[in-house]
């Protein structure tokens, strides 16, 4: 017969796991209020730089947004190990998953972000 050992009997896997709550600026909250939508300023206009990228308040509210990642860190144009690999990958992007009016669209948002990291 096996006797009852208290808390130890509990399988930690087997449990339900928290749920994280998001906090909310309270302009988003007032827009909510309104009637009006409740989108990250990264997805909007407002979160993203005139030179391509997202600008501060972008990267804040994306990393609000997304707790459990590393954050999102300023443009590295100076260079380092960062400026290498986000060129090399967005260069392949380009390549591979942009059309050839984009690619040669110096307006559009990779080659504007492009030319912020100075590759």
């Amino acid at each position: 017969m096996r006797a009852s050992r208290g808390m130890g009997d509990i399988n930690p896997s087997k449990m339900p796991k928290a749920k994280r709550v998001q906090r909310r600026d309270s302009t988003d909250f007032e827009r909510f209020a309104e009637g009006g939508s409740v989108t990250p300023a990264w997805q909007r206009a407002e979160g993203k730089s005139e030179s391509g990228g997202l600008n501060a308040a972008g990267r804040a509210s994306y990393n609000r947004a997304n707790p459990g990642k590393p954050g999102l860190k300023a443009p590295q144009p100076e260079g380092g190990p960062r400026k290498k690999s986000f060129c090399a990958r967005m260069s392949g992007m380009k390549k591979k998953m942009t059309s050839a009016k984009t690619a040669n669209d110096p307006d559009s948002r990779i080659n504007k972000s492009l030319r912020a990291w100075k590759c």
